[in-house]
């Protein structure tokens, strides 16, 4: 970055009276909608003007052109000036700011990317400082490109870990192209933050998290511009002391307005008064980027070979998804993973054996990895898969949830599911697993039974829009499949089949294995029941699922490693809800489990062989 240029008086004013406009659209915008946070947004009202008029480069007609530098509002209340800057640069019409949370209108109360100029959802706040770290890692290491990443953060998220998880990764990984700015106002929702204006203890915090931390006035236009200007070889944390609602007379730093338009007499006085500070309504220009961004494609990325099992043979799918990834990796350079610390038990490792440089280990910090593949995923510059224990996804679920809403395309997958893996115990144990991903909104969840089929699912995801979810296993099972078999997202497998099955039994992963075995022991007792994989619990192949339990008398028996809620079995009940003639039994781990030997468990929560062929017996005798 080139060296500080003070900008001359002109330049000056220029960004003070941009600082004015965006406080006037802001309160013009939340009084219209009758709704929002104007006092947010006007403490900072100078840091934006500055970010977008003096220090960022990007072309303002094309938010998302990849030579851009990015910008991550992680204070997403703040969205009425980011809007506000928008408008400003010319990218928006200034008229369409007054529809602000109307049905009809892009602009939401908080920032989606539905809207050009937004890379992530943020509102759920402590998120937006991980995904600009992925960013900032995607142009550092990946694009290796010039563009530089900004990410704004108001002090009240500062309570949370997520934001210090960020800290860290962004210390460790060097990512001296990202500069944070935490706009210390001193007033949170429903009482002052817990510094308030201690901006030393706040210093001393980043710096502590190995972050340059310089302490600014942030209402100082000629302040903020030196302190952007300065480059370092670490990343750089801009602590600007503001005030909430700065320029409103009566309510500049007062308590209780937090989320409060102005009513329209007042707001339209308070204009007045701003309005009149302005010099010249002359705009600034936004300075356009270098043009140093690789061009990138990540569609239709495809295995360079069909797999290579032999059926009989035995592998754990989480052992199988390594090497699928692995594999995925020759096939293209976007494809990366990242892990929390258990790369040697989901098999990750393999990947980071055959392409290191595309491994981000992320450490035993589970939502922020899950917002750095976000941030990595973000203007479709690679094609992530986060991977950990199925178990400790859920204490991401906030990060997954607001991935969704960011319309993100991210892969994780999640190994050591259900009480199989054994001796243990119930805290590595998934068992909420599906439950949680079903309910993600757009998601795709794999559960492939074998390593063919988990190849497949590796190559399904990496060209499947929104989130998916890979559900492994730990204990190795047999290849059922042969390696040219099809697999396709919502289309479910016929494993086993005769002509007078009495029984549709579904199970995937490892009660798909103990469902073929159950069917050995019945068949000696002349009981032929049909065994159904489904491969993605979400979506459902509800056709071949009605058309199998209506060939069986109607009966469908699920069996699954996991709790009753939310699984397998409900997502089937849901999917025949209706049908006259059908009847869904469930099998699933009924209470908290404990620590044993797998086969000792399985058969203890009723979900192996011989309790799946004691409850068909029971369907049969019953009918």
């Amino acid at each position: 970055m080139e060296g500080y240029h003070k900008p001359d008086q002109q330049k000056l004013q220029a960004l003070k009276d941009t600082a004015n406009r965006l406080r006037i659209s802001s309160i013009q915008a939340t009084t219209a909608a009758g709704s929002g946070h104007p006092t947010s947004c006007c403490s900072a009202a100078e840091i934006m003007a500055v970010l977008f008029f003096h220090t960022m480069r990007y072309k303002s007609q094309d938010p998302r052109n990849p030579h851009n530098d990015r910008f991550v509002l992680s204070k997403g209340h703040a969205a009425p000036i980011l809007y506000a800057v928008w408008a400003e640069a010319g990218f928006l019409p200034e008229a369409e700011l007054l529809n602000l949370r109307k049905i009809s209108s892009d602009l939401d109360g908080h920032p989606v990317p539905k809207q050009a100029f937004t890379d992530v959802a943020t509102g759920s706040l402590g998120q937006g400082l991980g995904a600009a770290c992925g960013m900032a890692y995607t142009g550092k290491y990946f694009d290796k490109a010039s563009y530089r990443v900004y990410c704004l953060l108001g002090d009240g998220e500062l309570s949370e870990g997520s934001v210090w998880e960020a800290m860290a990764f962004a210390s460790i990984y060097k990512l001296d192209n990202l500069v944070a700015i935490l706009d210390i106002n001193r007033l949170g929702q429903s009482d002052p933050a817990p510094l308030q204006h201690q901006m030393d203890i706040y210093q001393k915090r980043c710096e502590a998290f190995g972050w340059h931390a310089i302490i600014v006035d942030g209402h100082s236009v000629e302040e903020l511009c030196k302190a952007f200007g300065q480059a370092k070889h670490q990343p750089t944390a801009i602590i600007a002391k503001t005030f909430k609602g700065r320029g409103i007379t009566g309510v500049e730093d007062k308590e209780s307005w937090h989320g409060k338009p102005l009513p329209k007499n007042m707001a339209e006085q308070i204009i007045q008064e701003i309005y009149s500070q302005i010099q010249s309504k002359k705009k600034i220009l936004a300075t356009p980027p270098q043009e140093d961004a690789p061009s990138v494609d990540i569609a239709n990325i495809r295995m360079p070979s069909l797999p290579s099992y032999k059926v009989g043979d035995k592998i754990a799918t989480r052992k199988a998804y390594g090497q699928a990834l692995a594999k995925l990796g020759h096939a293209s350079d976007c494809i990366i993973a990242l892990d929390g610390d258990t790369k040697n038990s989901t098999f990750s490792e393999i990947f980071k054996k055959e392409h290191p440089d595309r491994f981000i280990e992320c450490y035993i910090a589970e939502q922020n990895m899950v917002s750095i593949a976000v941030g990595c995923a973000t203007r479709n510059r690679t094609v992530p898969f986060c991977s950990t224990f199925a178990a400790f996804f859920t204490r991401a679920f906030d990060q997954i949830r607001m991935a969704a809403i960011s319309e993100s395309n991210i892969n994780l997958c999640g190994s050591h599911c259900g009480v199989s893996i054994g001796e243990d115990g119930p805290s590595q144990m998934a068992l909420e697993d599906l439950a949680m991903f079903r309910s993600v909104p757009m998601s795709t969840v794999f559960y492939p039974s074998d390593g063919v089929a988990t190849e497949k699912a590796v190559e399904l995801a990496a060209n499947t829009k929104g989130i998916c979810f890979i559900r492994t296993s730990r204990p190795e099972n047999a290849i059922i499949y042969n390696n040219n078999e099809d697999f396709q997202v919502g289309q479910a497998k016929v494993v086993l089949k005769s002509k007078d099955d009495q029984v549709t039994v579904i199970g995937a992963g490892v009660t798909l294995h103990e469902a073929l075995a159950a069917a050995e022991l019945l068949k000696k007792e002349k009981i032929n029941i049909r065994v159904l994989d489904p491969f993605t619990i979400k979506p459902l192949d509800r056709k071949l699922i009605l058309d199998s339990a209506r060939a069986t008398k109607g009966r469908i028996l699920t069996v699954e490693d996991h709790y009753y809620e939310g699984g397998i079995g409900e997502a089937v009940s849901s999917a025949v809800v209706g049908e006259p003639g059908i009847t869904v039994t469930h099998l699933a781990v009924n209470r908290v489990p404990r620590s044993g030997k797998p086969a000792e468990l399985l058969k203890m929560f009723g979900i192996d062989k011989d309790a799946i062929a004691q409850a068909v017996k029971g369907l049969i005798t019953k009918a």
